[in-house]
């Protein structure tokens, strides 16, 4: 698969991304969108993975900076669980573990081909400070070590005006369930 997109293509990206930044500015209060601009063309394969974040509705923004690594952090603010990403078990090794009705792909794998992070917990909550997420779906959180080691696997959604976090067979999947990805730029 070509990692890389054309003239026209970052073009569209580009815009794309500006026209939500503007629209979404709570996300990311104090911040001008020329830096991130400048930032997003000097790194054109961040370009290719947020227009995959795009492409499987994601709608990614920015909402934060790094100061420390001079990193702007943009994750998928889609209102539910993208739903290009979606019915999709946690990772490989579960993927591999089903013998019957086997999902498509599992959601450490489509991360790694977009080029980017699946959030953990405290990703998970900082997002939802921004809005309200996942009030009708859920999404695979990344899972510690320990618990994933058992067999299982965590995911997070929004209910109550709570941030719940649950878990679940890392093999399980479900139709309102995907994952929400990180990308640093």
């Amino acid at each position: 698969m070509k990692k890389e997109l054309t003239a026209n293509e970052q073009e569209e990206i580009l815009s794309t991304l500006e026209k939500r930044f503007e629209k979404n500015s709570s996300r990311h209060k104090n911040m001008d969108w020329s830096a991130v601009e400048a930032k997003l063309k000097a790194n054109p394969q961040k370009l290719w993975s947020l227009d995959e974040m795009e492409r499987t509705e994601g709608e990614p923004d920015v909402i934060g900076y790094e100061e420390k690594t001079k990193e702007y952090l943009f994750a998928d603010c889609s209102p539910e669980s993208p739903k290009g990403r979606r019915s999709v078990c946690y990772d490989h090794e579960a993927l591999e573990k089903r013998k019957e009705h086997k999902p498509a792909n599992s959601a450490i794998n489509m991360a790694a081909e977009m080029g980017i992070e699946i959030l953990n917990e405290e990703q998970y909550r900082e997002l939802q400070k921004l809005g309200k997420f996942d009030t009708k779906t859920s999404s695979w959180i990344l899972t510690p070590p320990e618990i994933r080691k058992l067999g299982g696997a965590i995911f997070s959604d929004f209910r109550y005006n709570t941030v719940f976090v649950y878990h679940n067979g890392a093999e399980s999947y479900y139709a309102a369930r995907g994952f929400r990805g990180l990308l640093r730029v």
